[in-house]
């Protein structure tokens, strides 16, 4: 299934149906009066944000949603019924945007929820609201209230435990694989990553959490250079980073620099997040290289960085531990659990 988060769609709401004018005929009835019923109303839009659901691809393909004009008011005051409503099935981690795509009308962020978009037109009252004792015998009656309509947004963002932030071709895709059973892209040049991926991580049955991988970023994403300032988003709701330097890079330091330079520039807490940095791609450097590596990562970063291998799953165990531990602190879970440094149910 084709990634999509982002789609413009039309929603109105129905009309309220038309009142009623109508008088009672009947045998031995001979002032039968005014008996016209009112009309219904016109049906709701609904937005919806669901489970099992991580794209919009659905209103790649319909872009317009009009519920159901309410139906007209008949005679013996029967009133019209209510027209049928539309529910907007969105994933967990969407926002409403108004049409400038910049004013954020909902947020979609647990699942489950419901919020009304677009309420429909009232029904027009029948003649038999207008009897009187000066008006015994009206020939009128109101039509329904207009519906509602706007274009709106809508903008998936992602919800994952950890983000995966990095270079093009930094081995994120291969590490989520080496991590999950998520089956990314993966292939020796940059940009391989073209839509964000999602894996679950399963350490033990109580230890899971949920990796979000987005397409590499280059110097100017923030600005709208590359593929990723698109895809920022995706990592704004993660409580971690993962931070993935390609370590058989001539300059690794550099490129610390420009995603950590990216991150800030974008905005949105994604330089206040706690981060995990992480050496990648080990196995095809020799001991020498590593700690020399590792040194210069080190002197720019402040802290040192864990070592791992995608390919071989040297060191993953430990960074996956790491990331649990970020993921422990941020749902409120107690740390130093006894079986904090084993690995349960997870092989590289």
């Amino acid at each position: 299934m084709k990634f999509l988060d982002q789609a413009k769609i039309y929603i109105r709401s129905g009309n309220g149906g038309g009142g009623s004018v109508s008088f009672r005929r009947e045998k031995f009835i001979p002032n039968g009066g005014p008996d016209g019923g009112d009309g219904g109303r016109g049906g709701d839009v609904w937005i919806e944000s669901v489970d099992g659901l991580n794209t919009l691809i659905d209103y790649r393909y319909q872009q317009h949603f009009k519920a159901q004009t309410g139906h007209h008011g008949q005679g013996r005051q029967m009133h019209g019924g209510k027209g049928e409503d539309v529910h907007l099935k969105v994933p967990v981690g969407t926002q409403v945007l108004d049409e400038d795509k910049e004013t954020v009308l909902l947020d979609m962020d647990t699942p489950g929820k419901m919020e009304l978009l677009l309420k429909g037109g009232n029904g027009g009252w029948g003649n038999v609201r207008f009897k009187g004792p000066t008006n015994q015998a009206p020939t009128y009656a109101n039509p329904g209230q207009e519906g509602q309509e706007r274009w709106i947004w809508l903008r998936l963002k992602l919800i994952a435990d950890i983000g995966l932030a990095g270079l093009p071709n930094a081995g994120k895709s291969t590490f989520l694989s080496a991590a999950s059973a998520a089956k990314p892209k993966i292939a020796d040049y940059p940009f391989t990553t073209l839509a964000p991926n999602l894996g679950m991580v399963d350490l033990s049955p109580s230890e899971r959490f949920v990796i979000a991988d987005i397409p590499g970023l280059i110097e100017g994403a923030s600005e709208g250079a590359g593929l990723g300032t698109r895809f920022l988003g995706h990592v704004e709701r993660s409580a971690s980073l993962i931070h993935l330097i390609d370590g058989t890079q001539d300059d690794v330091a550099e490129a610390y620099r420009i995603i950590r330079g990216e991150l800030e520039a974008y905005g949105e807490g994604l330089a206040d997040k706690a981060e995990i940095l992480a050496l990648n791609k080990i196995d095809a450097l020799t001991p020498e290289a590593r700690e020399e590596k590792a040194a210069e990562l080190e002197a720019v970063a402040g802290r040192r960085p864990m070592l791992v291998s995608g390919v071989s799953g040297e060191g993953v165990p430990a960074l996956l531990r790491a990331a649990w531990a970020e993921v422990k602190k941020t749902r409120g879970a107690l740390a130093g659990d006894s079986d904090a440094d084993q690995i349960s149910g997870w092989q590289p």
